[in-house]
């Protein structure tokens, strides 16, 4: 594939060689306002290797350290798939080069770490963004406009939401999703940060008033959560449950139940084909005479789109980019508040294990 003229992209570095940037570094290339423009690594041998194994272009610089992308002057964006907790660190220093930040999720370990990221954003005026996929993909809006529908849904009532995976032993013992000192929030940060978001995204992001989480989570002899529970609940009496699991079948579910209709989704995080997604709605159903059946099926909606959530991220955050480093736009303020959000009810979540299982009431 051709790369894009440079004057009209977006030129991106990435630290690090996670898996996960195997994923965002082809959604880079492929986005028609960005380029993938450095890696770094500690080792300039494995940036090296990385770099060819996934295909990336011939120009790619290939740094041994991740200061030196951050001091390539040619670097306008990053993106951050470190561990958790070295967020703090590296995402202070690159706002402070004027580096935009696309970081993945959880963006910090605690909404306090966070708040030191936001507001070195918010003073050197770059754009943030954590790396939820979904929020970008055009089913979560239509299925959003469905949601906000007084006719067909109502008002919200109930959110149940899954993300499981049966993670191997090998996971189990060594990925840093299940080191406290890499990612001390385990599944709760990995897994649940997605089912947190889907709650507060159906309540219109309304935070919620208590948040308690279920009693008997799983934790590993390290005392990182392997898999956890936890209810939100606001004071109009809606209700928001989730469920999030390094230990059970792989599972990504909404249940968006209304006053008078029902949303579900059953690949919410990844769809099951990237081309094309699906979610069923139902309004107003009830029974049949002497209640033998249904009086309707839901209806399954399906939707298309030609680059896949990943790479419409990318290009959302490379145009938001693009404003600011050419029209002097200033940056986008939803996708740091949303981030705020879901970390000030991860942070809930541990309280409430800590305090044994009481309601804590969530604060913005």
């Amino acid at each position: 594939m051709a790369e894009p003229h440079q004057s009209t992209t977006i030129r991106f570095g990435i630290l690090g060689c996670a898996d996960i940037a195997r994923k965002v570094s082809r959604a880079i290339i492929h986005s028609p306002n960005s380029t993938l423009y450095a890696i770094g690594s500690r080792s300039i041998e494995k940036a090296r290797t990385y770099a060819a194994a996934n295909g990336f272009p011939s120009s790619t610089k290939i740094y041994g350290s991740y200061d030196e992308v951050l001091d390539d002057p040619e670097v306008d964006a990053l993106y951050v798939p470190l561990p958790t907790s070295l967020h703090l660190y590296w995402v202070v220093r690159a706002a402070a080069k004027k580096k935009h930040i696309l970081v993945e999720k959880p963006p910090a370990l605690n909404v306090k770490e966070l708040d030191v990221i936001l507001n070195a954003c918010d003073s050197n005026g770059v754009q943030f963004m954590d790396g939820t996929m979904w929020m970008h993909h055009p089913r979560t809006k239509i299925m959003a406009d469905f949601l906000r529908d007084s006719q067909r849904f109502g008002q919200l009532k109930a959110v149940q939401s899954s993300f499981t995976f049966s993670a191997d032993e090998d996971f189990l013992e060594n990925d840093i999703r299940v080191k406290p000192d890499l990612d001390a929030l385990g599944a709760l940060g990995d897994a649940g940060w997605y089912c947190i978001r889907a709650s507060l995204w159906a309540a219109n992001y309304e935070l919620p008033k208590y948040v308690t989480a279920l009693r008997f989570p799983i934790k590993n002899s390290a005392g990182v959560l392997l898999s956890c529970d936890a209810s939100l609940h606001w004071e109009d009496g809606k209700v928001a449950t989730f469920h999030c699991s390094f230990l059970s079948n792989l599972t990504m579910d909404i249940t968006a139940i209304g006053t008078k209709g029902t949303l579900q989704v059953n690949d919410f995080i990844i769809p099951y084909k990237e081309a094309d997604a699906t979610f069923s709605t139902v309004s107003e159903a009830w029974f049949t005479d002497k209640d033998l059946e249904w009086n309707q099926k839901p209806s399954e909606h399906i939707v298309t789109t030609d680059l896949t959530q990943e790479a419409l991220m990318v290009k959302e955050f490379s145009a938001l980019v693009y404003g600011i480093k050419h029209h002097g736009l200033a940056p986008e303020k939803k996708w740091p508040t949303l981030s705020r959000k879901t970390q000030l009810v991860i942070d809930a979540v541990v309280a409430s294990i800590d305090k044994g299982f009481e309601p804590v009431k969530v604060n913005y």
